[in-house]
């Protein structure tokens, strides 16, 4: 194990990803930006819907999310340059994470793997070559890495397109249904909006996808395959780029090819002038227990969280406990029409709100379908009365439609959701079975 994991091995992709990383976090940065979503997200909110536990996290008041993101960018910028390498790596894990957790009405499979990713580039000696590190001080200048600054990015998409594949094998996405519905809203689009709602097309997207998630990892290690897997993963991520518009994955996804190429390819494609390395020593350092004991640690758990819910009672497309953190991703259409009943628990009379009152319209929708944050809108109106004296109780009545099909009742209108305590790890009575009797 010990040659397998720190055998030293060209550094040329690390290197060529840091640049293209720190360029996309540059990227994510600005484009919430200049594309309104921090205001709409972070500022015109009256309160955000926060990781449950992380309520503490909130925006900054007035328009300081700007120059939190501004800032942010300027990290990103210097991990491209490789700027105080570690530090600026550092930085931007902790604010990104920070912008994560407080807001969950843009939840994104992709903000949370970048989180992951952010904090793995931590760990790694991507500012060794081709950076202001380097010019700096030239005794950080090294053309080799660990074997192991490679595997982690492999095993860490190994799990994320694996679960995402499995996740797809469920009825709905097997006969298209799914796929139809996503790409109703696309029957506009210029030349292939017409093409989408072909009943071919959603077969093939279903299907395609399950076997571009499911195989794309193997077929990219196992070299007589990897030049043809690459081309279909240009085709899959430009497709998802301008059909779903999902940001910077498509293009982050396309970096990590860097890691399953030759080096020398990469070197003599990208880094002309760097010197090979090809001495293939083995190099164990003096913190190797606990560098193996930590990544051993981290693989489990991110093996272990995307099979929770599978302990969890019910179906997690209906209650979604355990869907967040679990790579399910673009699985399913949800809508519903929610009202909420909100008592005065000393009269027992109606007090009548407003959702526009106190919601965008975003979070109106995740409040309308999402049990947790139906949970935690409950938590906020029983805390907004409680500041004016007024204890209440909050009934919500919620009919579903899961993929199209014939609405039913989510919550169990005769709970009072606000006195309900939240269990991560365990099914919620109130939330009523996903199946007929």
């Amino acid at each position: 194990m010990n040659k397998f994991i720190f055998k030293h091995i060209d550094n040329s992709g690390l290197i060529v990803f840091r640049i293209i990383f720190g360029l996309l976090c540059f990227l994510e940065a600005a484009g919430a930006i200049f594309t309104g979503w921090i205001k709409r997200t972070l500022i015109e909110p009256k309160f955000t819907f926060s990781f449950i536990g992380f309520e503490w996290l909130q925006p900054l008041p007035g328009n300081w999310m700007y120059a939190y993101y501004a800032i942010m960018g300027l990290f990103g910028l210097f991990i491209m340059l490789g700027y105080k390498y570690r530090m600026s790596m550092l930085m931007f894990a902790l604010m990104w994470t920070s912008t994560y957790l407080m807001q969950k009405s843009s939840y994104n499979n992709h903000y949370y793997l970048l989180m992951l990713l952010s904090y793995l580039m931590v760990f790694l000696p991507a500012n060794r070559y081709a950076s202001l590190d380097v010019k700096l001080k030239p005794s950080l200048k090294s053309i080799s890495m660990p074997n192991w600054c490679k595997w982690v990015f492999i095993l860490q998409l190994f799990i994320l397109y694996s679960y995402a594949s499995a996740a797809k094998f469920y009825p709905d996405w097997l006969d298209g249904t799914v796929m139809e519905i996503l790409m109703r809203s696309k029957s506009n689009y210029f030349l292939v909006g017409d093409i989408l709602q072909q009943k071919t097309v959603h077969y093939f997207l279903a299907y395609g996808g399950i076997l571009f998630d499911g195989l794309i990892i193997p077929l990219l290690l196992f070299k007589p395959t990897r030049k043809y897997a690459f081309f279909g993963s240009i085709f899959f991520h430009l497709f998802n780029s301008i059909i779903f518009q999902i940001g910077i994955f498509p293009y982050m996804s396309l970096a990590f090819s860097l890691f399953f190429f030759e080096p020398k390819f990469i070197k003599n494609t990208f880094l002309k002038g760097k010197d090979y390395y090809e001495v293939n020593e083995i190099i164990i350092p003096k913190y190797r227990t606990v560098l193996i004991a930590f990544f051993s640690i981290y693989f489990v758990i991110q093996v272990a969280l995307p099979l929770r819910h599978h302990f969890i009672e019910d179906n997690v497309l209906w209650t979604e406990e355990g869907h967040r953190l679990s790579w399910r991703m673009m699985l399913r259409s949800k809508s519903g029409r929610t009202t909420y009943s909100v008592i005065n628990a000393n009269t027992n009379k109606a007090i009548p709100i407003s959702m526009d009152h106190y919601l965008t319209k975003k979070q109106q929708r995740g409040a309308s379908t999402k049990p947790d944050i139906m949970w935690q809108f409950s938590q906020h109106l029983k805390n907004d009365f409680a500041k004016k004296g007024i204890p209440v109780k909050v009934y919500i009545n919620a009919r579903i439609r899961v993929n199209g099909k014939p609405s039913r009742q989510l919550i169990d209108p005769k709970v009072d959701i606000a006195a309900e305590e939240w269990h991560p790890f365990k099914h919620h009575s109130w939330i009523l079975p996903s199946k007929e009797d």
